[in-house]
Parts: structure tokens; C-alpha cells; sequence
């Protein structure tokens, strides 16, 4: 007969010792140490047979589509069978309302579980009524206990299985709450080792912490095939589905949603979306393209540049990471004399958006001067470049497929790192103007005045 042991594990770490402490000698917190109970059993295991890496044949991943393009395209083209796929987001995104029209969709494959430890079934199905979702094959199961659920998984079998949310789910070996490093780390290790062998792919959402990150012990992130983060600003309709590991696909591929009535709606268009309301002649409206993942959106960046009556001026950024904007505004008034010096300085990005890339900065540039000058930039201007601290314009990647971008919405003119221009064979109908600092692109904006 199997005999329970009694250990103690620390929540933070995970270090184990046969007796309770009330410090953690590894990771140094206090009142961590939990009461963990496993089974030993009495017989030695033996070692399972070993496999050459030569003999073993290479089999293509067996996947099947969710119904969604854009999904599955961050996905990697489907469904891998047997995948487990992390999806976090800031509370309200909408994780369980995309998720849930993702059950909707694999329900024409056969029965899918959907497990819920915040709603009840009533709550759950209030959702579905308002997404336009009655599939009979979608079976919920509102429970927290993972061996209760483990057993649900054995007995239905579904197609694939969907946990909202790793973070309510406990393990009834653990004492320690729900939520907890180990109870987390416990639950989904049962469930990973569970669904792998079945080939049953398992959707679990993950709350995030007040940093952005994932809430829980880091190796929930190595345990898993593919973490997705859903992001947005929660005001704005625009949702951004992107991938930061994915064992069957590209990182590089992202998704782009709107948040509407009847769900989350896929934009087949992002770039004419971003830009549908924009001002062509407005004064500090610079268009730019940036990349997400492979895929060249183009970004509406908005410069306000005004007299400030406070001793020190204000420097606001909305989009753009603050410490580069305020780097831009140093190098221009270096370089291009510009007194900013007793001027607030406000930019944003419309839409809501955020842009982490540094191929920004030339517009965000020419943006502040065309408030500065009170003249509008032309609206058929497309402008992508890096900007060094000595003024100097620099390459980006992509550059080609950003011009293309552009091409397709209508621009005739683009403002480029002259670097970019000697490797790339420029779209037929767009001129494009290669600058080497923002003295020569200043005075390009110049003469278009």
C-alpha cells in the first residue's frame, strides 16, 4: 500500500524541506514554508526504454483550425493536437468572451469543456446569449478542485478543453490558498500531464500582475507549448493578440481584434482601420510603419507642442515610451534648434495603440516640428526611421514591406533612412526620399512648405 510523506514547500521558490521553517533559507521570505502532502510508493520504479534520436521518425504537427484566421495564424497555422495554450491579458480585455467564441467554433469537431472557477454556468451562459453562442456540444462545468476536473476530462473526452482560470483553480493535496505559486504550479502540471497523452489541446487563462506579467510561478510559462497575451487599453475597441512563445510556430505573428456587441471581431485591415478617422490636413499628424510581428500596420503619431506658463513645461506621451520621447525632444532641440524649453510637449498615438519600436522615432520628430511651425505635414507623407542621439537617421528592417504597406493605402511619398533606400527596390508609384540626419529631413518637410 501507498504511503502518504509530509513535506514543506516554500510558495515562493518552491524549496522543499522535511520540516516546517518559518524563514526560507534559499529565497529569504518569511511564513512561505506549506504543508505538502505525496504519495511514496513502496516498489522501485523502473526505467522506461530509451529511444535513439536517430530512430525516431518525424512526424508533422497534427493541427486543426479554431475557425478564426486571425487566431490561427498566431497560433501557427491551427491547433496543435495535445497543446497547451496560455492566454493572459489585463482583467476586462476580453480573454473569456474570445475564448469562448473559440469553443463555439470547435464545437463543429465534436464536444468541448469549457471550465469556469469565476462564473457559474448562469453567468457563463448570459455571455453566450449575448455573443449569438447556443452550440449544444459545449459542455461547462463550473468546479475549482483539479482532480475533480481531471476526472470530468477522463470521462467526456472532449476535443479540447478550455480552464478559466488557472489562478481559482486548488489541488486538495496543497493546504495553501488558491492562487497561491504552488497551487498554481500544481494544477497545471495535473492537467498538462493529463491532456498530453489524451492529444486533448488545453486553453488556460492566466491573470496578470499589476507589472504586466503573468501571475504565478515563472516555469507556468516554461511548462507550457504557447503563452498569448491579449492586449489593449480597455477604452479603445482595438485588441492585439500577439505570441511571446510558441512551440509550433512563429513569435513574429500578430492578430488584430475589435472589441464589439456581439464579440471580438476580427480586422482583416488594421492599417485602414487605425487610420479611418484620421485628419488629413491636421497640424502635427505624421503617419508612420511600424511592424508587428511580420505584419506593417500604419500608425497615426500626434505631436502638441503649446506655451507653457509653469516654470518646468510639461512633457506628456501617450503610445511611445516616455524616456524616448523625451530623448527626441533633447536631440531636437540639439540639432534642430527648435525652443522647447518653456513649450509643453503632448504626443499620442491614436487609437490607443502602443509603439515599442524605435522606427518611430523620424515621425514622432517631424510630428513635433509641424506643431512647433503650426504647418500640417503632407498627407500623403509615409515616415519610418530610427533617430541616434546625434541626430543621425537609421536603418530599419522590413523596410520594403512597410513602403508597400503604404503604397496599398494610397501614399505617394515617403520619408526614409537613406541607408534603407540603397537595399531596397522601392513600390513603382510611391517616391521615396532617403535623408541621412534630421537636418536633411527637416528640410525635405521644408521644401514640401
Amino acid at each position: 500500500m501507498p504511503r502518504e510523506k509530509v513535506r514543506y514547500r516554500c510558495s515562493q521558490c518552491g524549496y522543499e524541506s522535511e520540516q516546517w521553517m518559518g524563514k526560507c533559507p534559499q529565497c529569504g521570505e518569511f511564513g512561505t514554508f506549506e504543508k505538502w502532502k505525496i504519495k511514496r510508493e513502496e516498489e522501485k520504479k523502473e526505467i522506461p526504454p530509451l529511444s535513439s534520436l536517430k530512430q525516431i521518425d518525424l512526424a508533422p504537427a497534427e493541427r486543426f483550425s479554431t475557425g478564426g484566421e486571425e487566431m490561427d495564424r498566431v497560433l501557427g497555422g491551427g491547433v496543435v493536437k495535445g497543446a497547451v495554450i496560455l492566454l493572459g491579458g489585463e482583467p476586462g480585455i476580453g480573454k473569456s468572451t474570445l475564448l469562448l467564441q473559440v469553443a463555439s467554433k470547435l464545437c463543429e469537431r465534436g464536444n468541448v469543456l469549457y471550465v469556469s472557477g469565476e462564473e457559474s454556468p448562469s453567468q457563463i451562459k448570459l455571455r453566450a446569449s449575448r455573443l449569438n453562442i447556443n452550440e449544444e456540444r459545449l459542455l461547462l462545468l463550473s468546479e475549482t478542485d483539479v482532480e475533480i476536473i481531471a476526472e470530468g476530462i477522463n470521462f467526456l473526452k472532449p476535443i479540447a478543453v478550455i480552464v478559466d482560470s488557472i489562478q481559482t483553480l486548488h489541488h486538495p493535496a496543497l493546504e495553501s490558498p488558491p492562487g497561491t505559486v504552488s497551487q498554481v504550479r500544481e494544477c497545471a502540471f495535473h492537467l498538462i500531464n493529463l491532456v498530453k497523452p489524451l492529444g486533448i489541446p488545453l486553453f488556460i487563462v492566466g491573470h496578470i500582475t499589476k507589472e504586466g506579467t503573468l501571475a504565478g510561478p515563472k516555469t507556468l510559462e516554461h511548462m507550457v507549448d504557447c503563452v498569448l497575451y491579449l492586449e489593449g487599453d480597455g477604452v479603445h475597441p482595438w485588441r492585439i493578440l500577439r505570441a511571446t512563445k510558441n512551440r509550433f510556430g512563429s513569435t513574429n505573428e500578430v492578430a488584430m481584434f475589435e472589441m464589439r456587441e456581439e464579440g471580438m471581431v476580427e480586422v482583416k485591415n488594421p492599417s485602414l482601420e487605425l487610420l479611418a478617422e484620421r485628419d488629413k490636413h491636421a497640424v502635427g499628424s505624421a503617419i508612420t510603419a511600424v511592424m508587428e510581428g511580420t505584419r506593417p500596420l500604419l500608425h497615426e503619431v500626434q505631436a502638441l507642442v503649446t506655451y507653457s506658463p509653469f516654470p518646468q513645461p510639461r512633457r506628456m506621451a501617450q503610445g511611445v515610451d516616455y524616456n524616448r520621447f523625451i530623448i527626441m525632444v533633447a536631440i531636437l532641440e540639439k540639432k534642430l534648434g527648435l525652443k522647447l524649453y518653456q513649450q509643453d510637449v503632448i504626443v499620442n498615438v491614436v487609437g490607443g495603440m502602443r509603439i515599442e519600436e524605435p522606427a518611430v522615432d523620424l515621425a514622432l520628430a517631424m510630428a513635433i516640428l509641424s506643431s512647433v511651425k503650426s504647418k500640417p505635414l503632407p498627407p500623403d507623407l509615409l515616415i519610418f526611421g530610427e533617430v541616434g542621439l546625434g541626430g543621425e537617421i537609421r536603418s530599419v528592417p522590413w523596410a520594403e514591406s512597410r513602403l508597400v504597406e503604404g503604397e496599398r493605402l494610397g501614399f505617394s511619398k515617403a520619408l526614409i533612412p537613406r541607408h534603407n533606400l540603397k537595399k531596397i527596390t522601392p513600390p513603382p508609384t510611391i517616391k521615396v526620399v532617403g535623408v541621412n540626419n534630421l537636418q536633411e529631413a527637416a528640410g525635405v518637410i521644408q521644401e514640401e512648405w
